[in-house]
């Protein structure tokens, strides 16, 4: 994490709730991310750890650790927050 708290994925921060400004899919619903706004996606990601890859919308394995968590895509690795 970065000091201002936003995940590191690749190098780079990510402050809302799609993770980059390449990925196509909400990383909490796994809905189209450039249909709309996901208010409800937002609110919620601020407590919680993604649920699907913003890439390629699979649905990824996450851990919840007492400093943070880690979820991993099986195509594009993993990140944490």
């Amino acid at each position: 994490m970065t000091d201002a708290g936003d995940p590191i994925i690749d190098g780079r921060t990510a402050g809302s709730a799609v993770l980059t400004s390449a990925a196509t899919w909400c990383d909490r619903c796994g809905a189209d991310a450039t249909a709309g706004p996901h208010p409800g996606c937002a609110a919620a990601r601020v407590l919680e750890p993604p649920r699907y890859c913003g890439h390629c919308r699979r649905r990824m394995k996450v851990q919840v650790l007492p400093v943070g968590w880690a979820a991993v895509c099986v195509e594009h690795g993993e990140i944490r927050g």
